[in-house]
């Protein structure tokens, strides 16, 4: 059974890619997969760490790697969330998306470091937005069970949106970039130029 302050890992692998092209959990940051990457990342802070796939992507996770199966009851990224709350209800859950590929052990660090567990969910933030990212938070269980009730009766199902109007602790970066998007073939290859110039 899960302690109060547990946390798991979650990597959001499941989403289509039609931008990129090809599934982003696959394109390599550092020389290997950015899904696998991620994951043993978290698997060095977390209690557990999971995969959020689709059903179709099972046969092609290496193994001895743990993934969690979308339900494919809700749309977008509340799928794997909900779907992993599913899985383990008391579970907090910091979870980070494959389109994400400065986000590292150290900037997973400074974001346990400052979770809030009487909040919704602790979040990253911005300075030039100021608004939560959904998909490099920490959700805890309370705020993934309210999520559901409200997925169930709202026409958005935008996580950013139920942030914005819940109890949600943000957390500031050292530096914007930790939180740069890659979900076009250029926004990965501006990406990857950064990292090959360091």
């Amino acid at each position: 059974m899960l302690q109060g302050n547990e946390i798991m890992g979650l990597v959001l692998a499941g989403g289509q890619s039609r931008r990129m092209g090809t599934d982003k959990g696959k394109l390599e940051y550092h020389n290997k997969p950015q899904r696998e990457y991620l994951y043993e990342e978290l698997k060095t802070l977390c209690s557990g760490v999971f995969l959020s796939i689709r059903p179709e992507q099972a046969s092609e996770i290496p193994e001895g790697m743990d993934f969690i199966l979308d339900e494919n009851v809700f749309k977008g990224p509340f799928n794997g969330l909900l779907s992993a709350h599913h899985a383990y209800p008391e579970a907090a859950w910091l979870v980070v998306a494959c389109d994400l590929p400065l986000v590292d052990k150290k900037v997973l660090q400074y974001l346990i470091e400052r979770r809030d567990p009487g909040a919704m969910a602790t979040a990253f933030a911005t300075h030039k937005s100021g608004l939560p990212e959904p998909l490099a938070a920490i959700w805890e269980p309370l705020g993934l069970k309210t999520a559901e009730t409200y997925m169930q009766t709202s026409e958005s199902s935008c996580p950013r949106k139920f942030l914005i109007n819940g109890n949600t602790a943000l957390v500031f970066p050292e530096d914007d970039l930790w939180l740069s998007n890659a979900n076009e073939p250029g926004e990965y290859a501006d990406i990857l130029s950064q990292l090959n110039s360091k």
